[in-house]
């Protein structure tokens, strides 16, 4: 391909991305400028069809600087995908295909919403293990694709790409290729001024292949590309560039980062590159058939089809579409109590018996999270997944799993770690990614650890979360009917778990189920109170209503395994489970302050807690029968 019409193509990108920001008076022009010659170039390079952005075996391609959107949207038209010049001149703009930042299941062809900077190097990381296991399972003549990744300076400045990346070198993930728009600038100015590291040195001493080249030099882009396919070890390409590459004045200036270039300064940048300034958003039609990937990417699908046999689709068939129906769940009716960490454990073995896509790991704590999956091998060969102490990676590392195509990925850590890895849980919440995070150690039952470990205010933080279901169940029952809950949710979900042994509840309920999250537990005639919990705090609220009974106050007990469900059931099922004559009391060791929703008071937790056993916690908070029969007396 001559050198000419590979300027040519840059410069088209270079354009589209500086009209779509101008028009849109609001956008990041010089990331996709620096970028054009790297893009263009790969996009020989990558194997895709965009008729089929669910192909399995497609090279995936992750811009973790997701402000770079008008390169990706650029991209996503030349190559094919539904995204027309029409969506491109409605860049930002309400109910457009072509939102500020690109997000999974909005616009064809992204494959997942990277968000804040440096996740998108986490899910590129997720997606070369996806890939590596799927590879495992299927043969390499099956998965033999790559992962790129478009990172820049802020996206190794924070602290989840080396958690990441770390992650990688010691997998050794070659099927992953990270190309570093290394332009040392940042919003606030040059680099230097808070980030003085040697890159290079990094990626040498966590095992990845790093490759120093002028990201301008078309030859020198192409040949590390080819090198990088070749590669035995994880691949960072640093690519030396000048933000805002092709503008007229500002070329190399951090102004070009985040607001349009000014009409002017486009024109004359257009001009000088043999552009017709008067023109916008121009796609001449040799540059459109040059970067289309619809014939080839169509005719790669094909072949690849071709040449799996009959017992290989039969496994990609039943990995991506698994049967929940076929797990045989464990039976705790001949158990007395048992803490919900350890029957999530058995839960989860049946589930991974049962599903052969369906495994994960903990941060470091599987023995207390209780998350081993017993004889399935250790990850890339078998299904437990050592994520070590990086909450944060290991979150949306699982985000990028549950979303190649063939896998149900869990992640596990103590629930006050939960904090770590917070920006991942929401991406999963704001692209519906089916992630299943398993928190365990759930309350001031911790105990001895204290308020360090005690999450106190976690709870009420998740509920809050859009699209994003807790499961706090309060027995072992409960857990089983939360995860066939969970199955049938589009949606990440979270099961919050005792260290604590709770009492198997009796298996009945008055009214509802589990499924609506909120159900009537205990219900009696004449009730002038009504008792919600979750959790460790149900069968306390039981034991309260029968010995308020004994007293003369009548009360209805709710059990709530999952607020975030209940909330959603319509008036009629939350007037039968809460009887609209009782006054309503909530118990929660815990802040508690979501339950206001319903009740009048809420006992919970206006503290961080303190070090002491967990029977002695409970009774120094409150969370006793005889102190809620005090404060319910006096309430009433």
């Amino acid at each position: 391909m001559s050198k000419e019409l590979l300027q040519k193509q840059a410069n088209t990108i270079r354009f589209l991305a500086a009209d779509m920001v101008q028009k849109a008076n609001s956008g990041h022009p010089g990331a996709p400028m620096g970028l054009a010659d790297i893009a263009t170039v790969l996009s020989s390079h990558l194997n895709i069809n965009p008729s089929n952005d669910k192909w399995l075996n497609r090279d995936r391609l992750v811009f973790s600087g997701g402000h770079a959107t008008g390169l990706v949207y650029s991209l996503l038209h030349l190559w094919g995908f539904d995204v027309s010049l029409s969506d491109i001149k409605n860049f930002r703009q309400h109910n457009s295909k072509t939102p500020g930042h690109p997000e999974y299941g909005h616009t064809h062809g992204i494959e997942i919403t990277t968000g804040p900077l440096g996740q998108g190097i986490a899910n590129s990381v997720g997606f070369a293990m996806a890939s590596k296991y799927a590879q495992n399972l299927l043969g390499k003549d099956v998965i033999n694709h790559k992962v790129y990744c478009l990172c820049g300076d802020g996206d190794l400045q924070e602290g989840i790409s080396y958690e990441a990346c770390a992650t990688a070198g010691h997998l050794n993930l070659d099927n992953l290729v990270i190309i570093y728009d290394s332009n040392s600038i940042t919003i606030e100015g040059d680099t230097s001024i808070a980030w003085s590291e040697n890159v290079k040195k990094r990626f040498d001493a966590i095992n990845f292949e790093v490759i120093e080249i002028d990201g301008h030099n078309f030859t020198q882009i192409d040949n590390a590309l080819t090198k990088a396919k070749e590669a035995t070890k994880p691949v960072l390409i640093i690519a030396k560039t000048a933000i805002g590459k092709g503008a007229a004045t500002l070329e190399g200036s951090h102004h070009t980062h985040g607001a349009p270039l000014g009409e002017d300064e486009i024109r004359a940048s257009k001009q000088k590159a043999g552009f017709n300034p008067d023109e916008k958003f121009v796609v001449p039609y040799d540059i459109k058939g040059a970067f289309d990937k619809l014939i080839k990417g169509a005719e790669a699908e094909n072949a690849w089809n071709e040449s799996l046999s009959d017992e290989t689709k039969a496994k990609i068939e039943e990995l991506q579409n698994p049967n929940f129906d076929a797990i045989e769940y464990p039976d705790f009716s001949n158990e007395q109590s048992v803490a919900t960490r350890s029957s999530n454990h058995k839960i989860l073995n049946a589930i991974a018996k049962a599903i052969p896509g369906f495994l994960g790991g903990s941060a470091d704590l599987a023995p207390s999270n209780k998350t081993e999956l017993k004889d399935m091998g250790d990850f890339p060969n078998g299904r437990n997944i050592h994520f070590g102490i990086k909450e944060h990676a290991m979150a949306a590392i699982s985000n990028a799993m549950n979303l190649y195509g063939l896998f149900r990925v869990y992640s596990a850590t103590f629930f006050v770690f939960s904090d770590y890895l917070k920006p991942s849980a929401r991406i999963a919440a704001l692209a519906s990614i089916p992630q299943h995070f398993i928190w365990t150690h759930d309350s001031i039952g911790v105990g001895e650890d204290g308020p360090t470990h005690q999450p106190i205010e976690h709870l009420s933080q998740f509920r809050a979360l859009p699209n994003f279901y807790v499961f706090r169940p309060a027995d072992a029952n409960e857990n089983v009917d939360s995860w066939k809950a969970a199955f049938k949710l589009n949606a990440p979900t979270a099961f919050v778990c005792s260290r604590q042994n709770l009492e198997i509840l009796k298996d009945e309920k008055a009214f509802g189920e589990v499924s609506n999250g909120g159900y009537l537990l205990k219900q009696r005639e004449n009730a002038t109170v009504t008792i919600m919990a979750s959790g460790s705090e149900v069968m306390l609220a039981i034991k309260t209503a029968c010995a308020l009974e004994k007293e003369g106050i009548i009360a209805n007990v709710v059990s709530v395994p999952c607020f975030d469900l209940f909330i959603e059931q319509d008036k009629e099922y939350i007037q039968k489970v809460i009887d609209t004559k009782t006054k309503v009391f909530a118990v929660e060791a815990a802040r508690g302050l979501e339950y206001y929703k319903f009740a009048d008071i809420v006992y919970g937790m206006d503290t961080f807690g303190a070090s002491a056993p967990a029977n002695e916690l409970f009774k120094e908070f409150g969370f006793t029968v005889d102190s809620l029969i005090e404060k319910i007396k006096n309430d009433l």
